[in-house]
């Protein structure tokens, strides 16, 4: 005998859906390669980046509600919009476009990635929310299909959908696993005060490029991939590059105090992350990460200092 429909049933969706809260924990990334490539049509420019997954970490909760609304505690509280420009909000209802449910979500955001910072803590954010939303609404997406929608969101949504170390092309939507031995490699995160327009380094990069005041592009990242297979930090330190750092530099000059107290630090190596600018540097171990974190956070060279290690998963429910 068929069982009635009873009006007090969940309809299918809530049954499958989780019945709690979902909590998502994401991580930040930094680019280990970044080779800036000429504008395409589309107006992107053409990119291969390596990803690199790192232990700086967004929370995102998902509990069920009547509408799409978000909270948020932590960096950038009061400074970032919780409306429908925010990436978290428009990958709640890209999410539910998709799938065919509605956007009903309680979503709290809990903040310690920069704002604007070249760490893709936005980027982050909106793939903490797919993963988040996928449970909560039990719409049971497979990684790609979710990939999917995170490359209509930006482009690094689909990376920290997946996390570790990965090369990115396009416009660094298009992401494959890089294969090495496992390593783990120990990192300073150094965090400025105020962020960067990512668009507005870009532009930068376009201006001193058409002067000729900038380096020639990196290109293939082969000498860094290589480098990640032979696991030896010093090798590693040889290798990373971003083409975006002399842009950023011009931007916001004060970035160039910083690296150099990171090299007198006894870093093996300095970096802007992606835009920036936060500014990152390779050490040799844990230990001398934790050293060169504590000389770093004790000057005047940035707001904050902290070690961190990747590669690292990225959004997962914890």
């Amino acid at each position: 005998m068929t069982e009635a429909w009873r009006p007090d049933d969940d309809d299918d969706q809530q049954r499958r859906g989780a019945a709690g809260p979902v909590k998502v924990r994401v991580p930040a990334k930094i680019n280990l390669h970044l080779g800036v490539g000429p504008v395409r049509p589309d107006g992107y420019h053409e990119l291969t980046t390596v990803y690199h997954a790192i232990s700086s970490y967004d929370e995102l909760t998902a509990r069920r509600g009547d509408t799409l609304t978000l909270t948020m505690a932590g960096e950038g509280t009061g400074e970032l919009a919780l409306d429908e420009s925010n990436l978290v909000i428009r990958a709640a209802r890209a999410l539910a476009a998709y799938a065919g449910v509605p956007a009903h979500a309680r979503l709290h955001l809990r903040k310690q990635i920069p704002l604007a910072g070249g760490l893709a803590g936005g980027s982050a954010d909106a793939a903490a929310t797919l993963v988040a939303c996928d449970t909560l609404w039990g719409t049971n997406l497979s990684r790609e299909e979710l990939a999917a929608i995170a490359a209509g969101l930006g482009s690094d949504v689909p990376f920290l959908l997946h996390g570790g170390t990965a090369l990115g092309t396009g416009r660094g939507e298009a992401v494959s696993p890089v294969l090495a031995r496992p390593t783990t490699w120990h990192w300073v995160v150094a965090a400025a005060d105020g962020g960067l327009s990512t668009p507005a380094v870009y532009r930068e990069l376009d201006r001193l490029r058409a002067e000729r005041d900038a380096p020639a592009p990196l290109g293939s990242p082969d000498s860094l991939l290589a480098a990640l297979r032979q696991r030896d930090p010093k090798v590693l330190a040889a290798a990373l590059g971003n083409d975006m750092q002399i842009a950023a530099l011009s931007l916001r000059p004060s970035l160039a105090a910083t690296l150099a107290a990171g090299e007198a630090a006894g870093a093996l190596a300095s970096i802007v992350s992606g835009s920036g600018p936060t500014c990152v540097f390779l050490a040799a171990d844990e230990g001398h990460a934790g050293r060169i974190a504590a000389e770093l956070a004790s000057s005047s060279v940035c707001r904050t200092a902290y070690p961190a290690y990747g590669p690292v998963p990225g959004a997962r429910v914890v």
